[in-house]
């Protein structure tokens, strides 16, 4: 299957934009996700001005890199934070990003410990509109509470919207919800729109998140079993590291490097030389 790739800015927390922008060309791609989380990466974000964000939106187009996402983590629960949200779904439609991405955060109500999947629906429904005025697709990332795909997929069909779906990050599937990836990523597969495609070493419950390839998940089988049921979500490449972070900008690099020669070589990604 022809599958877009594309890398995550996430990737390079802590380092610029145009460090990632660089990485990617680098390491022969044309496609990224912006990041635009609060108080992690902000890459890009709303508060940035006119000017700005024209020129950065130009210098893309100028390098030939094409936006397809934007990953605008908001604690959807939070109805102070909703309309930091819905500038973000507007951020998103000014780069001409496909997609928009977004965990759906915690809330605990005062009379009870946590707010029902049927309440989260609800609240997700009311976003439906501004996706639809920014023409995006939500996708909802499994994170936290909310750690698997069989989870996120009893909201997704609540909300009975083409405009909502999953984003499907498989290392948070174990960290966070401790499931066999492959099973997990079965339970909910017609309702992926967009994978995190994103390694796990170490113990469960270990923050190590290393180059696409070189930990211990089944990665080619889940693209494989994405292929079986004709499931053509774009992969975005994200590498965490370790709590301790990369060392270098180098570091980054070349696990970025290695992540794709790893694509390449398994045939998920044609190589840049056979294109040319």
């Amino acid at each position: 299957m022809n599958r877009t790739v594309l890398l995550n800015s996430n990737t390079y927390h802590g380092f610029s934009l145009e460090d990632a922008f660089q990485g990617l060309l680098e390491a022969g791609l044309s496609n990224v996700e912006l990041t635009a989380t609060k108080g992690w990466t902000e890459h890009v974000f709303p508060s940035m001005s006119f000017g700005e964000l024209t020129q950065l939106k130009e210098a893309m187009k100028e390098k030939n890199i094409t936006p397809l996402a934007l990953s605008g983590h908001t604690n959807l629960m939070d109805e102070e934070r909703v309309d930091d949200f819905i500038l973000n779904m507007a951020l998103a439609s000014f780069f001409g990003c496909r997609y928009i991405l977004s965990s759906i955060g915690e809330a605990h109500l005062e009379d009870r410990k946590e707010i029902s999947d049927e309440e989260v629906a609800e609240v997700v429904k009311k976003l439906v509109p501004h996706l639809e005025k920014y023409d995006v697709i939500l996708c909802l990332e499994n994170h936290g509470k909310h750690s698997t795909g069989r989870h996120l997929a009893e909201i997704v069909k609540r909300v009975e919207s083409d405009r909502v779906k999953i984003n499907y990050d498989t290392a948070n599937a174990v960290f966070y919800g401790n499931v066999d990836i492959l099973e997990d990523l079965s339970a909910c597969i017609d309702l992926i729109g967009f994978v995190h495609l994103k390694d796990k070493d170490g113990l469960q419950d270990e923050w190590n998140f290393p180059a696409v390839g070189s930990g211990k998940l089944p990665l080619l089988e889940a693209i494989h079993l994405l292929d079986e049921h004709g499931n053509d979500s774009p992969l975005s490449i994200e590498i965490e590291f370790t709590q301790k972070g990369p060392s270098s900008k180098e570091e980054v690099d070349q696990a970025v490097l290695d992540s794709v020669s790893y694509l390449q070589k398994n045939g998920v990604l044609t190589k840049v030389e056979e294109i040319l």
